[in-house]
């Protein structure tokens, strides 16, 4: 040690003398780190291990936001995909035994049970589906795009939509004005029988009802999926794409390669209303039909099972585009303030969505139709002494006639305006009409908004408002279904002038009136009537059981000036009237009300009717919702739910009896669990041919 320290001169100075025990320490600490320095190892010099006085040690990374989101991200993303990769390498009857195990023996699926019966493949089947749930996939795209060709953009595992967030929305989004492909973007239909059978990796659509029909003998010859672009309007998807041109070519060839038997088809959820537009568009002449004549459906078509068919539209397609929300959309809001609002990696969620949906012509086709007729005004409603309560039983004939006795009691406890689809406030909602003063919002100046220079959020159709338009949507207090169409055209003109002019909202009082051969009616059952076809059948076949969306309590948005102004109140609560989370509910399967779904085939096409006038059979088959016993049973065999009713063994055993050939009677006619035909009974509808004295359109 003394070797390495130096000797200063006696005269040095004070400061010298200070540095030189500082050296000192130093060396002192590298001779007590071990005995290497005595054994003459790794000698260190003082310049290599002098610490100089004050350096300020690296600063380390700060963990951001940023890094735990994509962190909380990256971490679902990989347990997704373990769980996934789990699921595909265990024995496929691994679930079947584990579940056997704990609840006993499962029966077997309707394909096995009616295999053994006797029953095989008969009449062709054509699949219909519905919103949302065809894949759509690239064609052609913009520079962000690139390397997604024939990807699928919707369905499958959605990878793109938090890949690359803002290029996803601009390729799902169609032109505002014409309601067609943007320039340079090309997103077209999946086709074949892997377009809908499932949506995402897991979640099945159609996939249980295909596998449970080729188990009787149906395979690709004899199935058919009708796939379309569910964006467009019904006309459109002819205009762009000749699919109603291909539905109609496929079904003559089902028919003339299986021995001339007439197809059943199985329309599901918008499916419903696209296929009732084709059969007014396949008997029409051209150019705007397909010039199949008058009996075309007669000659192709043994029965058209309708599954969760939204006939009259449905009160969650006004919430969507009124605030780009539903039910859970507003409870996620209210557990997570602001988030689903924030710039969020630049990307404003619900303005987002809302600029993106509200360039689908096809989500106007399940606006509520028929107006106050149909879904009660301001102090009556069809479904007015609802009750919350879930037992319910089978019944038949004789029981649904005395059912409306014991009704009239519970109509006198307290019952929600069900009509008064929007209301800004509880109060209002539940107000008798003639305390509610209301401000029309019709001739409102809608003023002017800083929206867009003073906000970071998307462009939509509210910063046009301005703030005195919003107030005025306000102040009008309450809207029922003759008014919603009016409010819709106040809030997004530009998505309802393409709206309207593909779709109608009304009741005809004469079905002869020329202006009723125009497409847009071909969709709406109350404006169209059904083809001469006698022989043939119509089912709706549907969930209940479930809280379904009827009615909403709104309020004014605190930022309005930077997002969407309007959002659901999920503070509004009262249990005595089905209000949860600012949602009246009614019965139904969670997506379509009874009164949209049954409506129809219990009394409006019932029998001959101005609507029906050849007569055609229509059949009520009600699924009475049960949820999965335990976790194994995954979506359950008994599910009411609208999608998850697709995988209902009772359904699928009607579907698959009626496609080999059994007629509704042979079924069991109807099977009801609501209250549909004591409630259609309540709309005043007038079903003969007499047309009165003073018509309007």
């Amino acid at each position: 040690m003394s070797s390495l320290r130096r000797r200063k001169p006696i005269n040095e100075s004070s400061d010298s003398k200070h540095n030189e025990e500082e050296e000192d320490e130093d060396h002192d600490d590298v001779d007590a780190d071990g005995d290497d320095d005595v054994n003459g190892k790794n000698k260190k010099t003082p310049s290599k291990i002098k610490k100089k006085r004050g350096e300020k040690p690296p600063k380390q990374p700060k963990w951001s936001c940023m890094d735990t989101c994509c962190w909380f991200i990256g971490c679902i993303c990989i347990i997704w995909w373990l769980l996934l990769f789990l699921y595909n390498a265990m024995p496929a009857s691994f679930p079947q035994y584990v579940t056997e195990a704990i609840t006993g023996p499962l029966p077997d699926p309707p394909g096995v049970k009616l295999k053994k019966e006797g029953l095989e493949a008969k009449h062709p089947v054509v699949f219909v589906p519905g919103i949302v749930t065809g894949g759509l996939e690239l064609w052609e795209g913009r520079e962000c795009a690139e390397g997604l060709f024939r990807k699928r953009l919707w369905g499958g595992t959605f990878g793109e939509v938090y890949k690359r967030p803002l290029c996803w929305v601009e390729h799902m989004s169609l032109d505002n004005e014409t309601g067609l492909d943007p320039c340079g973007i090309r997103v077209r239909p999946v086709s074949g029988l892997v377009a809908a059978d499932y949506f995402a990796p897991g979640y099945f659509v159609w996939a249980v009802l295909i596998a449970n029909l080729a188990r009787i003998g149906y395979e690709d010859k004899t199935m058919y999926m009708a796939a379309y672009d569910w964006r467009l309007s019904f006309q459109n998807t002819e205009v762009r794409d000749q699919t109603l041109s291909r539905i109609k070519s496929n079904i003559e060839l089902l028919v003339a390669t299986n021995g001339g038997r007439k197809v059943v088809v199985i329309p599901h959820s918008m499916g419903v209303l696209y296929f009732l537009h084709f059969m007014k568009w396949v008997e029409a002449p051209a150019p705007m039909g397909g010039g199949g004549g008058p009996d075309w459906c007669s000659k192709h078509i043994k029965a058209v099972v309708n599954i969760g068919g939204p006939f009259l539209g449905v009160p969650k397609a006004i919430a969507g585009l009124f605030s780009a929300e539903a039910k859970d959309i507003a409870v996620a809001r209210a557990l997570a303030p602001g988030f689903l609002d924030n710039d969020i990696f630049q990307f404003q969620t619900l303005q987002h969505v809302m600029r993106m949906s509200r360039t689908w012509d096809s989500t106007m086709s399940m606006i509520p139709r028929g107006g106050n007729t149909i879904w009660g005004g301001l102090d009556l409603s069809p479904e007015e002494g609802n009750s919350c309560a879930k037992k319910r039983e089978k019944k038949n004939e004789t029981q649904i006639a005395d059912q409306a006795g014991s009704e009239n009691a519970v109509c006198k406890a307290k019952s929600a305006n069900y009509g008064r689809i929007i209301s800004f406030g509880k109060d209002v909602a539940e107000a008798p009409s003639s305390d509610i003063e209301r401000i029309d919002f019709r001739g409102a100046i809608k003023g002017h908004s800083a929206a867009n220079t003073t906000c970071r959020d998307v462009w939509t159709e509210y910063h046009d408002m301005g703030f005195a338009g919003i107030k005025a949507v306000a102040e009008y207090k309450t809207y029922t279904a003759d008014s919603l169409v009016d409010l819709l055209h106040f809030v997004a003109p530009k998505m309802m002038v393409r709206g309207t002019a593909h779709f109608s909202y009304g009741v005809a009082d004469n079905l002869d009136d020329p202006q009723y051969k125009h497409y847009k009616y071909w969709s709406n059952p109350l404006e169209t009537r059904l083809p001469n076809a006698p022989d043939m059948e119509i089912y709706s076949l549907y969930g209940v059981g479930l809280p379904t969306e009827r009615a909403y309590v709104y309020k004014l948005s605190p930022h309005a000036e930077c997002s969407i102004p309007f959002k659901i109140d999920t503070s509004a609560d009262d249990e005595d009237t089905c209000l949860r989370d600012g949602v009246y509910s009614v019965d139904g399967d969670e997506t379509v009300p009874v009164l949209s779904a049954g409506f129809m085939c219990a009394k409006g096409w019932r029998g001959k009717t101005r609507f029906n006038p050849s007569g055609i059979r229509t059949y009520i088959r009600e699924y009475n919702h049960l949820p999965p016993a335990n976790l194994l049973e995954g979506r359950g065999t008994l599910s009411g739910a609208h999608v998850d009713i697709m995988g209902n063994f009772a359904l699928i055993e009607d579907v698959i009896r009626i496609a080999a050939g059994a007629s509704g009677e042979e079924l069991g006619g109807d099977q009801v669990y609501s209250k549909i035909f004591n409630w259609s009974e309540k709309i005043n509808l007038r079903l003969d041919e007499e047309i009165p004295v003073h018509s309007s359109r």
